[in-house]
C-alpha cells in the first residue's frame, strides 16, 4: 500500500494525442515513480484509480495545501468553464 506522501498533483496542459485518457486543464493525482521519471514519464492515476505512464511534458506540478490533499484527491477536479466572461464552477 502506498503512503499518502507518495502522491502529488499535476495539471494536464496538453492532451498529447491521448484524447480518451487525458483532458487538458484537468488536475490528476500522480504517484512518485523514480524509474519512470528517469525516462521523462510520470505515473498518473485516472478516475478508475488505475495508473498509467505519460510523458512528463504534458503536465505541470501544482501545490495543494497540506490540510486539503485528502479531500482534494477524493473529488473530481475540473477547471472552471468560461462562458461570456463569467466563470462557472
Amino acid at each position: 500500500m502506498r503512503k499518502p506522501t507518495d502522491t502529488y498533483f499535476l495539471l494536464c496542459i496538453e492532451g498529447g494525442g491521448y484524447p480518451v485518457a487525458l483532458e487538458a486543464r484537468k488536475v490528476y493525482r500522480a504517484i512518485v515513480d523514480a524509474d519512470a521519471e528517469s525516462h521523462g514519464l510520470v505515473r498518473v492515476v485516472d478516475e478508475s484509480d488505475e495508473d498509467y505512464l505519460f510523458p512528463k511534458s504534458l503536465f505541470v506540478p501544482i501545490k495543494v495545501f497540506r490540510r486539503r490533499p485528502r479531500r482534494f484527491s477524493l473529488t473530481r477536479c475540473e477547471a472552471p468553464s468560461v462562458h461570456d466572461g463569467a466563470v462557472r464552477r
